[in-house]
C-alpha cells in the first residue's frame, strides 16, 4: 500500500511539472498599482525567467489582479499567448506609467501584440478589466515609475 501511495505522489508531482498545475518556476514579488480609483495587486516580471513563464498555465486570475512585465530596455516589445488559457487584455507603459496602446489576446495563439510606441512595461489584466474601466491610451498607472528609481 505505502509503494502505491508513494507512486501516486510521484505521479501527481510528474504530472505538475509537466503541465504547470499549480506550479511556478519562481515566486514574483507583487506590487500594488492604481489606476485612477482601481487597485491592482499585480505580479512582477523583471527577468527573463519570469517574463517567458508570465501567466502561462494560470487557470484563473483574481478580478483586480495582474501581472505587470518589466523590461530593461524601452522598445516595440511585443506579448503571445503560448500556453495561456486565461484570455487577457495588455497595456503597453511608458516609463512614467502612461499607457501607450491596449490589445485585447486570446488564449493559446502565437499572435504578436505590440506596443505601438516604445514601451517600458506591460500590464496584462483579465481580458476587458482596462474597457470596462474606461482606461485608455493616455491614462496613467500610478505605482510603475517607482520600480525604476526606488526609494533609498
Amino acid at each position: 500500500m505505502q509503494r502505491f501511495l508513494s507512486k501516486c505522489l510521484l505521479n501527481t508531482l510528474l504530472f505538475s511539472l509537466l503541465f504547470g498545475v499549480g506550479v511556478h518556476a519562481q515566486t514574483m514579488p507583487l506590487i500594488q498599482l492604481s489606476a485612477g480609483m482601481h487597485l491592482i495587486k499585480a505580479e512582477v516580471a523583471a527577468n527573463n525567467q519570469n517574463r517567458q513563464e508570465g501567466l502561462m498555465f494560470r487557470q484563473k486570475m483574481a478580478l483586480n489582479e495582474g501581472m505587470l512585465f518589466v523590461f530593461d530596455q524601452n522598445a516595440l516589445h511585443c506579448m503571445w499567448m503560448k500556453n495561456t488559457v486565461l484570455p487577457l487584455s495588455v497595456a503597453f507603459l511608458d516609463a512614467q506609467g502612461i499607457i501607450l496602446n491596449i490589445e485585447d489576446m486570446q488564449p493559446q495563439s502565437l499572435n504578436d501584440h505590440c506596443a505601438l510606441k516604445p514601451a517600458k512595461f506591460a500590464l496584462e489584466m483579465n481580458l476587458g478589466w482596462f474597457k470596462h474601466r474606461g482606461i485608455k491610451p493616455g491614462s496613467k498607472i500610478t505605482g510603475v515609475a517607482e520600480l525604476l528609481n526606488p526609494a533609498k
